[in-house]
């Protein structure tokens, strides 16, 4: 109401645009809502300079100008993609805001700046509102779902040793396979976790806690918890073969995992002083040159004895990595308490490291040109009034969904709340506006409908639904000037709305859509595209990001391959580890 409020003091042409976007920018977490209100910012302004660029120069050629704008919205939607943190909202909103403002000037060129100029005044109204709103009323800081979900890692990681460390009694056929079928639900757990923290953790510099102090510990404990990764694996390997050769483990190394297991158990105090005993005793594994071996084949000695080396080794690595997080997590307390770090910044990967799909993007930018240009075509052929609503729907949900496999269902789900909220847009644009005759009657007006949307909108289970009304009411209240909408120019407007999100639906399916296997496997190419270039170099290139690039693949992995065969799900959720090693 602040928006509407504000937008409706400065006399521009669609207020409403300022009270949706408040909506959009929304968000139970203070930080998310500033992050995400300076990106849109800066996206919405991108997209007004485009349009100011392109409509001008090409107005005497409409073809032209809905191609160019086409072409800028793929872009865009491409350059976005690259980038699967919130950050990619600027490029994604450069791309469709350009068609929002662009696509209704065609027609009329000479009022285009004054539309790119309201356009971003009312949504720069709107996001100073929800800002300012967010930041002052019972503000949320990141702090609590950042540091759960950071704890949570933690607690994954430590049950993957555990699991792992517990391994060693099973000697049953049937114990084993519930082993390893553990072991494998740890992996993707843990590697879902990292991913999920990365993206989280670009809030926090925009935090209204003490947090974002502690950004730089934050990042290199996210670098520790990815390398914890390929050292467990690498353990558990070992340990896999070691049982292998041996017939199943001897006295001594099931005598360590358990020293190591009961030291994990101990609190922070306790394990910084028994680690040197402990880092003595796999020390010893490795250098006992009178172990009792008795391999399951002949001549397997020196490769027990091999593996009992890389074995001490290797959790030697790993039990070291859990004592850097563990003092890096003791450190952000201490920064969040605002005591200052004893350490001095390092260098971290942040999230510029994760996966890109180019093949996949370049597939979504494909359609959001063609859908743009099947609803322009349509809309100059046939000289529909409300023809370029069709334009500019088709550019957002192609956008929107972009990200996924399979985006048909989310643009169709959309639709169905989109038209459910038609009725009720109607209702306020031709019986309740009407009668509205000061600000006080317009907030009681407006107050039933939009505190439920804004309820289910917020909550998880309901937040497609509500998020799709709320848009659908207030963009039918944003379509034109509500002081001279009638009956026609409503059902017009939005007919062409929700054609252009059934082209956007029709065009993703048959360009955009795969399966879940298909990414799949394109995920496990990349990674062995990765591979074959980094040992075909003629030197050797460092890439701190290739672990964490790795990371994030077994993560996008976990969910693909779980309706799978179980035995084909952990054998690939292990392959990617062990090329991960290799790297």
């Amino acid at each position: 109401m602040l928006a509407l409020y504000v937008a409706l003091k400065a006399g521009l042409p669609r207020p409403f645009w300022a009270m949706m976007t408040a909506y959009i920018v929304a968000n139970p977490l203070a930080g998310a809502v500033r992050s995400k209100a300076v990106y849109r910012l800066g996206g919405t302004f991108l997209g007004a300079v485009a349009s100011v660029l392109l409509v001008p120069r090409l107005a005497h050629a409409p073809a032209l100008l809905t191609l160019a704008l086409g072409l800028w919205v793929g872009l865009c939607l491409y350059i976005s993609l690259q980038d699967r943190t919130p950050r990619s909202y600027v490029f994604m909103l450069a791309g469709y805001t350009a068609a929002l403002i662009g696509f209704p000037s065609v027609d009329r060129p000479d009022q285009l700046f004054d539309n790119a100029l309201a356009r971003v005044e009312e949504i720069g109204v709107g996001i100073v509102c929800a800002t300012v709103v967010h930041s002052l009323v019972w503000p949320t800081s990141l702090t609590a779902p950042l540091l759960g979900l950071l704890d949570r890692s933690l607690g994954h990681a430590r049950t993957w040793m555990s699991d792992l460390l517990a391994r060693a009694p099973q000697a049953d056929a049937q114990g084993r396979q519930a082993g390893t079928a553990t072991l494998a639900a740890d992996r993707q757990r843990l590697a879902a976790d990292i991913t999920q923290l990365r993206i989280l953790s670009t809030h926090v510099p925009f935090d209204t806690g003490h947090l974002r102090w502690t950004e730089g510990a934050l990042r290199e404990m996210q670098d520790r918890l990815a390398a914890l990764t390929p050292a467990l694996s690498a353990a558990e390997d070992r340990l896999q073969a070691l049982e292998e050769a041996e017939g199943g483990l001897a006295a001594d190394v099931a005598e360590l995992l358990q020293a190591v297991s009961d030291w994990l158990a101990r609190p922070a105090e306790a394990q910084a002083a028994t680690w040197p005993a402990l880092q003595a005793r796999l020390d010893a594994l490795g250098a006992q040159d009178d172990q009792p071996v008795q391999p399951v084949q002949p001549g397997r000695g020196d490769w027990s004895r091999a593996l009992r080396i890389s074995l001490a080794v290797r959790l030697g690595e790993l039990l070291q990595g859990w004592r850097a997080c563990a003092a890096l997590r003791t450190e952000i307390d201490a920064g969040l308490q605002g005591t200052a770090t004893a350490t001095p910044p390092r260098p971290t990967l942040g999230a510029r490291v994760l996966h890109r799909d180019h093949g996949m993007a370049a597939l979504s930018a494909l359609a959001a040109v063609l859908a743009i240009g099947i609803c322009s075509f349509v809309w100059v052929q046939t000289a529909w009034l409300s023809g370029s609503v069709a334009a500019m729907m088709s550019a957002i949900f192609c956008c929107f969904f972009a990200s996924m496999d399979d985006p048909v269902p989310a643009i169709t789900g959309f639709l169905k709340a989109t038209a459910w909220s038609l009725p009720i847009g109607a209702l306020y644009v031709l019986v309740l506006l009407p009668l509205v005759h000061d600000f006080g009657m317009l907030v009681l007006v407006c107050a039933p409908v939009f505190l439920v949307l804004g309820c289910l909108a917020a909550r998880p289970a309901t937040a497609g639904t509500g998020m799709a009304m709320t848009m659908g009411v207030a963009g039918s209240l944003a379509l034109g000037d509500t002081a001279t909408l009638d009956l026609p120019y409503f059902l017009n407007s939005n007919l062409s709305l929700m054609a252009g999100i059934v082209v956007a639906a029709l065009v993703t399916r048959l360009v955009r859509t795969v399966g879940s296997d298909v990414v799949a496997r394109r995920l496990r190419r990349a990674a062995w595209r990765e591979l074959a270039e980094q040992a075909g170099a003629a030197r050797a290139v460092p890439d701190d990001g290739r672990a964490v690039r790795s990371l994030d693949r077994i993560g996008l992995l976990a969910p693909r391959i779980a309706q799978t065969d179980p035995a084909v799900r952990d054998d690939t959720a292990r392959a990617a580890l062990r090329e991960l090693r290799v790297g």
